[in-house]
């Protein structure tokens, strides 16, 4: 979990997004948002000490766009695959196109890993049939963006009670790892 950040619910209590603590305190102070749960750190002035917020809803509802791109990076590939080499089922250390960027391959979701060094290695720039590999799981883009970015950073334990979005919501991804 990272200190630091927080998360942003709707006015309707759906999940917007993770914020920096500092900003979530920008919107708390500018009445835009309350407070719904905090830590037990807090920011002090020289007149005023506030506590670090974790979750907090704001005050108007606001329209959330449906189709948030998340950037493929290390980060947010390890979240995706639960920092799981897709080859051999090892930790992972790095990324690993399946189709080599050398050979045409771009990178996107669909043709991004998570993979451990050895089987990176023995991959190079290979295509898997080349070297007799095969994926544990093929590689898709994310459904739920907020989820993701979520096990990316570090989900709180008082943001669970919020990301529970359905069948595919954080919760069940835990459930079934």
């Amino acid at each position: 979990m990272t200190r630091g950040s927080t998360l942003v619910l709707n006015a309707t209590f759906e999940p917007l997004g993770i914020v920096s603590s500092r900003r979530a305190l920008l919107l708390v102070l500018g009445e835009k948002a309350d407070v719904l749960h905090a830590t037990q750190h807090s920011f002090r002035s020289e007149r005023l000490v506030v506590p670090e917020p974790s979750v907090v809803r704001l005050l108007r509802y606001v329209p959330a766009p449906r189709t948030a791109n998340v950037p493929v990076n290390r980060r947010t590939v390890f979240a995706r695959d639960a920092s799981t080499c897709q080859y051999c089922g090892a930790a992972a250390e790095g990324i690993d196109h399946v189709v080599p960027r050398s050979r045409g391959g771009q990178h996107r979701w669909e043709n991004v890993v998570a993979a451990c060094r050895r089987c990176n290695n023995r991959k190079a720039d290979r295509h898997l049939h080349e070297v007799g590999m095969e994926l544990h799981s093929a590689p898709v883009a994310p459904r739920h963006r907020l989820a993701l970015l979520t096990g990316a950073v570090g989900a709180r334990s008082d943001w669970l009670e919020y990301l529970d979005c359905g069948p595919v919501g954080l919760r069940s991804q835990q459930r079934s790892a």
